[in-house]
């Protein structure tokens, strides 16, 4: 049985998606035979109750010299992270000289905005190729993984920072007591930790599974945070919905009493209640959505192709790699995966090996459907392929219901 990343509690996990490939392992046909596989499991724990992964990987098994993700692909992405870092500039960093910094800061999508300005700032990246790409835009960045000794070195060397800031990674940190000490290592007394991710209550609302993979190691949620930064004499002082990654929750934690606790966190709090979210029964009732979900949704692939139409998927994303495998969808039923990703071109999706091609490909021959795996883009992607739905083309969909886009 596992044991609870934030306080050690066994716990029993509510759902497995079987055997499951890196999310984010996108190969070439000679690797085949070298794939690494495990179960993907899934649990909350009954003492504190974060959502997290039953079976952890090692970060350095994830994040690497050939990383895949580069977050500045998404034109949304980088103007929601201009707006993020002006919020953050404007509400926190108003005094002299201020010093900010970024665990797991990618290619500098948000923290060029602080070094535009002039302001001290500092990257921290595990991932050497993302992170030379942020030092190549000019924006300071230190290549390693982010703990309670690197916040402890980052002040030695810098000073404190006013500001720790995370944007949809701070649950890809299994060590997440080590990252909360060194946050705390590192800001001044009235630094703030401010980061985004993922809102548990909108993978049980709209049973967005495929956020559950393997970099995703901890589902936030008010009240289990609540519990973890209790544990280090922090509170969580606001919070700020967002609509980027397909529902994400913006959070504010400080040290105790160094700032007033919004009222926001006193009406998210409730509507956590009203959700059931440290309810055991809500979690079974997810599975249970689950797994209807692959039912409809391997069922309509099959009806597409016994009428003879095409589908390719839009989008490489790790989300992908869960719903194909957990479905049981290959090149069979999706022929291929667009995307504008260079390094995975060329190359096949984790587990079930649909081949992925230049965003050329699906502009010169579309298919009858696209399966939009990039469905937390998908106001920007539909925006962009209007031309493609002139034609006659169509969406189809998993989040929030199997379908086709109307």
């Amino acid at each position: 049985m596992p044991a609870c990343l934030i306080c050690e509690e066994p716990f029993q996990p509510f759902m497995s998606f079987g055997r499951m490939p890196i999310a984010n392992g996108f190969l070439t046909e000679a690797q085949f035979p070298q794939e690494f596989f495990d179960e993907l499991t899934v649990g909350a724990c009954p003492r504190c109750s974060m959502v997290q992964l039953g079976r952890i990987l090692p970060p350095e098994q994830l994040f690497h010299e050939n990383y895949a993700y580069f977050s500045s692909i998404s034109t949304r992405m980088t103007e929601h992270f201009r707006r993020f870092a002006e919020w953050v500039s404007g509400s926190f960093l108003t005094g002299k000289d201020p010093f900010v910094v970024e665990i797991g800061s990618n290619d500098g999508i948000m923290l060029q905005n602080f070094a535009k300005s002039g302001m001290r700032h500092l990257g921290v990246e595990p991932s050497a190729n993302v992170a030379q790409a942020a030092q190549a835009r000019g924006v300071r960045t230190v290549c390693r993984f982010f703990d309670e000794k690197a916040g402890r070195e980052i002040r030695g060397e810098h000073g404190a920072a006013q500001a720790v800031l995370g944007a949809n990674v701070i649950c890809h940190l299994p060590n997440i007591n080590s990252v909360v000490r060194g946050v705390l290592e590192l800001l001044d007394d009235r630094g703030v930790f401010v980061f985004e991710e993922p809102y548990l209550g909108d993978i049980v609302e709209k049973t967005s599974y495929d956020q559950i993979y393997d970099e995703h190691y901890l589902y936030y949620a008010l009240g289990s945070l609540d519990r973890l930064f209790a544990r280090h004499g922090m509170e969580v002082v606001d919070v700020v919905p967002q609509q980027v990654h397909g529902g994400s929750m913006r959070y504010v934690a400080a040290r105790r009493g160094a700032w007033p606790v919004r009222e926001s966190v006193v009406r998210q709090r409730a509507h956590e209640e009203a959700l059931g979210l440290a309810h055991p029964g809500t979690y079974l009732r997810l599975r249970a959505r689950i797994e209807e979900s692959r039912r409809k949704l391997a069922a309509l692939l099959r009806d597409l192709k016994g009428a003879g139409k095409t589908v390719a998927g839009y989008g490489a994303t790790s989300k992908s790699t869960t719903v194909t495998n957990y479905c049981g969808i290959g090149p069979d039923l999706v022929a291929y995966i667009s995307d504008t990703t260079p390094g995975k071109q060329g190359r096949f999706s984790p587990g079930v090996h649909i081949p992925v091609v230049p965003y050329e490909r699906f502009q010169e021959s579309p298919p009858d459907y696209a399966l939009l795996f990039a469905w937390n883009h998908g106001a920007e992607i539909v925006e962009k392929e209007a031309g493609f739905r002139a034609r006659g083309g169509k969406f189809l969909v998993y989040v929030p219901e199997v379908g086709v886009l109307e």
